[in-house]
């Protein structure tokens, strides 16, 4: 239940076209669902506007299964999967409607989400092509959640021209999120050019002394340009939820 439904249904009671007892039964459905291994949160989506988002790394075949399925019995039309497995993806979709996006890892069950009529636009920058992976993690959730994406790959400090050839598009976007490995320096740069909120990413892309995106993060926290913000190392869902949130202000 969402909260579209919620207020369905007590605008139902409302107007008489669905009694209280109707609403109460439709209201009562338990908050969650314990399957033993996992109890699943059905409300979330009432509290916070968007359902419950399954993790998939360290989760067995089997469970990402019991519990999308668990979702989509109690009227999800679409179950985000993050950190998605080659090997779940082929579990999973040979019981349920699944897509699946390689790089990304990302897996969506049900319904796949279109973005024909996505809201604002979220702009997603790389510094390299090394940090798409954690970019389309991004791309693909503020795209499930119903925003416009464009996507600027490759356009790192190292040929900073390429980041100035898009320059409109920074300048039209609601919201960016610049995502770098190595030194991170990319937010620092955009986040010198826009009036938008930027979501800097810090990938673990780089060479040793990158200490597995230590470097790029601490680089991030450190920016000298206002309105940026930082999220944790390879965090690419978070940013893109949090783009989504922003973009639809």
């Amino acid at each position: 239940m969402d909260k579209t439904e919620l207020q369905s249904i007590l605008q139902g009671v409302a107007d008489g076209t669905i009694s209280s007892e109707e609403a109460a039964v439709k209201i009562k459905t338990e908050p969650f669902e314990d399957l033993g291994f996992a109890k699943v949160d059905h409300h979330r989506g009432v509290r916070q506007g968007a359902a419950e988002v399954i993790y998939g790394a360290g989760k067995t075949d089997e469970q990402i299964l019991h519990i999308a399925k668990a979702m989509l019995d109690n009227g999800e039309k679409s179950v985000l999967i993050t950190r998605m497995s080659q090997s779940a993806y082929e579990y999973v979709s040979k019981e349920i409607p699944l897509f699946y996006d390689q790089l990304s890892k990302i897996g969506i069950a049900g319904e796949k989400i279109t973005t024909d009529n996505g809201v604002g636009k979220i702009v997603i920058a790389t510094g390299g092509t090394s940090d798409i992976p954690v970019a389309e993690e991004a791309a693909l959730t503020a795209e499930f959640y119903g925003s416009n994406v464009m996507r600027l790959y490759d356009v790192g400090v190292s040929g900073v021209h390429r980041l100035m050839n898009s320059i409109d598009e920074l300048v039209t976007a609601r919201v960016i999120v610049a995502v770098a490995g190595m030194e991170g320096a990319l937010a620092s740069v955009v986040g010198g050019m826009v009036d938008c909120p930027v979501i800097a990413v810090p990938t673990s892309v780089g060479y040793g002394a990158n200490f597995s995106g230590l470097s790029a993060l601490l680089s991030m926290l450190n920016s000298c340009a206002s309105g940026v913000s930082v999220v944790n190392i390879d965090n690419g869902f978070g940013a893109g939820y949090l783009a989504n949130m922003i973009n639809k202000i």
